[in-house]
């Protein structure tokens, strides 16, 4: 898989995460007596708990991820971005203190595990996985693009 085509399918699953983390069927309510922000409040496929600003920035990734997608530099910055900042929720949210982001986003409890797998992903992509650029043999010859001339 290339770096741009993880970009795009992280962008694909963050939007679709926010999506079902509004919608009520698929997440049974959910309050966690430490959070200031209640709304919307839900366990996300009966699993993973958010509350509307968590949604929110789920959607805020996935935007990112969908718009990062469209170059490889813009691919790379996104990957490495999304497995340091998921390494530190995950981090955050072992620790009582910190598992409700101050207060604002639940990340505890399965969030946990999710956060870890999505910053290790992340972090292949970002930080192990090199693109090459096509060697001089792959290339055109004689400015030609499969049967056609460059017209210039």
């Amino acid at each position: 898989m290339s770096i741009r085509h993880f970009a795009t399918l992280f962008g694909v699953v963050f939007l679709l995460a926010s999506i079902a983390g509004f919608i009520p069927g698929l997440s049974p309510a959910h309050v966690h007596p430490d959070l200031a922000v209640t709304g919307s409040s839900r366990l996300a496929l009966g699993l993973f708990p958010v509350n509307v600003l968590h949604n929110l920035v789920h959607l805020a990734f996935g935007v990112w991820g969908v718009l990062a997608a469209r170059s490889v530099a813009g691919s790379v910055g996104y990957a490495r971005s999304v497995a340091l900042i998921y390494a530190v929720l995950t981090i955050m949210g072992l620790f009582p203190a910190t598992d409700t982001t101050f207060g604002l986003v639940p990340i505890y409890g399965n969030d946990i595990w999710l956060h870890a797998l999505l910053a290790i992903v992340a972090g292949y992509f970002g930080f192990v996985l090199r693109e090459t650029a096509p060697t001089p043999a792959a290339r055109p010859r004689n400015g030609t693009i499969g049967r056609h001339r460059d017209r210039t």
